[in-house]
């Protein structure tokens, strides 16, 4: 299907950035202020940064209605984009892209994505981009490579909906199954909303000890240099069940320092941080040490299930957020004294198993389709750099061509 092939001898020709656009071909529309932005409009807004739609407006005479790519500038941020749909766009340093009658629009996009360029902190933005040079090989190679790209796009995308799905299954179901149990049986009423009658709720700081770590001394090689045991930071959360650390200590900082050993089993709460990672929490398979940016559960008995507790905090994560973000701060944190108040349903540690094993599965359905996702996005990073450079050659590829011909 491919063949390998030298980037010299691919015989493509090289053009400067700057001789790639059509600058007559299009009319900006006019930027949408923030004040002009519409809840219910129909044309969406496209804006500077990561997001694709950032608001929408009804006034539909500020919509470009080609199919164009998107390159968006800014200081924090470089991002490219390909735009199917009318739109708007709002923002200072957004840029409207037509390459000229010689490239397949597409195509373009994707060589855009294949240029080295900062991505941020650079205060020359399109000046640099216009610097920059494309391949150009011929229209009908053009768009095979599109085609070859957009497939594995497609692909991507068809994954990031399966785990946006899987997602909303576990949450439908940590719902269904925290209120009604797996028998649906009658409700009662108590402090944390309705529950089946049979379960209990105690108080987290009930089920064992609760505390927090904190960082020894970085400068101080002897808490560092030759470290065995783990240490954890909030970084970790994010993996359902935690395995290995990164980072280790030494005896001397878990003497020194005073840092808790937290024995597996036991349950972290990430308790800091302004991004998403505050109201995480994972289960830790290894007996570690943690900073002060993770509080820790670890149990005295066997009557909780720690990935059941889990999944309390994680069907509980908007409210933890409240929580530390109450009072209007801005450096949101949970403390170890609320964690220990805080009441959680506890049904009898049959039901929790049952209860924990369904949900899991749901879990691993999800790091499947993510496991899935970064082999595809790692497949199209490589693809994108080594058909742009004409190393796979697809002169002779039969594909069709057919949603990319522009």
């Amino acid at each position: 299907m491919y063949r390998e092939t030298d980037s010299n001898s691919a015989g493509w020709k090289t053009v400067a950035f700057s001789e790639c656009l059509d600058d007559l071909a299009i009319a900006k529309p006019r930027k949408i202020l923030a004040r002009d932005y519409t809840r219910g409009g129909k044309v969406p807004i496209v804006d500077q940064g990561q997001k694709l739609i950032a608001g929408w407006t009804n006034d539909e005479s500020t919509a470009l209605r080609e199919r164009l790519p998107l390159i968006v500038f800014g200081d924090h941020t470089r991002v490219f984009k390909f735009i199917d749909f009318p739109f708007a766009i709002g923002a200072d340093g957004t840029q409207l892209l037509k390459p000229v009658e010689a490239f397949n629009t597409r195509f373009f996009y994707y060589a855009c994505l294949d240029l080295a360029l900062p991505n941020r902190g650079y205060n020359r933005h399109f000046s640099l981009l216009k610097e920059q040079d494309l391949p150009r090989p011929p229209k009908p190679v053009q768009e095979k490579i599109a085609a070859v790209l957009l497939k594995v796009q497609r692909a991507i995308e068809v994954e990031d909906k399966l785990i946006a799905t899987t997602r909303e299954l576990k949450q439908s179901a940590m719902r269904q199954l925290f209120t009604r149990g797996l028998r649906n049986e009658a409700q009662k009423e108590t402090d944390i909303g309705p529950l089946p009658a049979r379960w209990k709720i105690a108080a987290l700081g009930s089920l064992g000890r609760i505390g927090n770590g904190s960082t020894p001394l970085r400068r101080n090689a002897v808490y560092w240099t030759n470290g065995t045991i783990p240490w954890l930071t909030s970084a970790k959360i994010y993996n359902v069940t935690i395995t290995q650390a990164d980072q280790f200590v030494t005896p001397k900082a878990v003497e020194e320092c005073h840092l808790p050993r937290v024995k597996p089993g036991s349950v972290l709460i990430a308790i800091t941080g302004q991004g998403k990672t505050l109201g995480h929490s994972a289960v830790t398979a290894i007996e570690t040490c943690v900073s002060q940016h993770l509080a820790y559960l670890q149990f005295d008995n066997d009557d909780a299930n720690p990935n059941f507790i889990r999944l309390i905090l994680d069907s509980r994560y908007d409210e933890l957020r409240a929580v530390a973000q109450g009072g209007g701060s801005t450096k949101g944190a949970l403390t170890c004294g609320f964690l220990k108040t805080l009441w959680v349903p506890l049904p009898t540690r049959c039901e929790q198993d049952e209860i924990t094993s369904a949900l899991m599965n749901i879990e691993r359905e999800v790091a499947i389709h993510e496991r899935k996702r970064t082999t595809l996005r790692e497949l199209f990073k490589t693809l994108l750099h080594q058909l742009m450079t004409g190393r796979i050659r697809v002169d002779d590829l039969k594909i069709d061509t057919s949603e990319v011909e522009a």
